[in-house]
């Protein structure tokens, strides 16, 4: 079985395919109130590649879209009421929850998601939701970090992502910012592993072909964190980049890597413009 998924990948790059279904027409309307854009100009970084950039959900089969439109069927917000509870649950040697410091977290992390990852002056870095979210636990709470990739913390970045669905991504890739995001585009362009693939073997020269049983979108990570139909989980971008490198028969990164960070900078603003999605539903 895993000879036959390398196969496949790496017929994509050496034969032309015939199995293609570009981005479809349908709009996202979540709830029949939150209209999302899933369609726009691509960033002006980007317009020598791309016109448009589309959302990973017009790939998707109109099932798959159906049940990211309705929060009574996105299996996803299961999640999103756990971490919930996580919000409100007071953890670590200082007696705090996270609703200690931010109470109404509806008000307090509108917008949040739309900006990240982002530069953080205090800590000299580019940070990931992830990364502030386990430094405020550790240095706001007295609490253990959650593990980078886990159930935890895919679940604490949906409730802080859901509060920003409909608004604009907007990264910034300038100012102190701009090293960080020079290295994520030199690994996205990189061709690692056996099959020597990189993000844009995938994402830019074959969006919209057929690879395995699925077609593959331009990347974009505005969804995240995502369910996913084929593993029945919460599954997180860091999660999917060593996935995606792991498929390459390559040495992956870790999550929460500073290879991984710096990816996560450059490929979040590929989808400038897009709405925040997550939790999204993909097969």
């Amino acid at each position: 079985m895993k000879f036959k998924a390398m196969t496949a990948i790496a017929a994509l790059v050496a034969a032309p395919l015939t199995a293609v279904a570009g981005p479809d027409e349908d709009n996202l309307v979540v709830n029949g109130e939150i209209e999302m854009v899933t369609t726009t100009d691509a960033p002006a970084h980007l317009q020598d590649t791309f016109d448009t950039i589309y959302s990973g959900w017009h790939f998707r089969s109109d099932e798959t879209q159906a049940l990211q439109m309705d929060d009574f069927e996105n299996p996803a917000m299961v999640f999103v009421d756990q971490a919930q509870e996580m919000w409100d649950t007071v953890e670590g040697s200082e007696g705090k929850s996270c609703a200690s410091c931010h109470e109404d977290v509806a008000e307090s992390m509108k917008g949040v998601r739309a900006v990240y990852p982002k530069w953080n002056e205090a800590a000299g870095e580019v940070r990931t939701l992830s990364m502030q979210i386990n430094a405020c636990r550790e240095d706001n709470m007295g609490a253990d970090p959650f593990k980078y990739d886990s159930a935890q913390m895919a679940a604490m970045e949906s409730l802080i992502s859901v509060q920003s669905r409909g608004m604009p991504v907007n990264v910034a890739m300038d100012g102190p910012a701009a090293e960080t995001w020079e290295q994520g585009k030199e690994i996205y362009y990189t061709r690692f592993g056996q099959l020597e693939l990189s993000c844009a073997s995938c994402h830019e020269l074959n969006y919209g072909n057929m690879i395995r049983a699925d077609h593959l979108s331009q990347g974009q990570i505005n969804g995240f964190p995502t369910y996913r139909l084929k593993n029945a989980k919460l599954n997180t971008v860091h999660g999917r980049f060593k996935g995606c490198i792991r498929d390459t028969r390559a040495e992956t990164f870790a999550p929460g890597s500073p290879e991984f960070v710096a990816l996560e900078l450059y490929v979040a603003t590929r989808g400038n413009g897009l709405s925040v999605e997550g939790p999204s539903v993909r097969n």
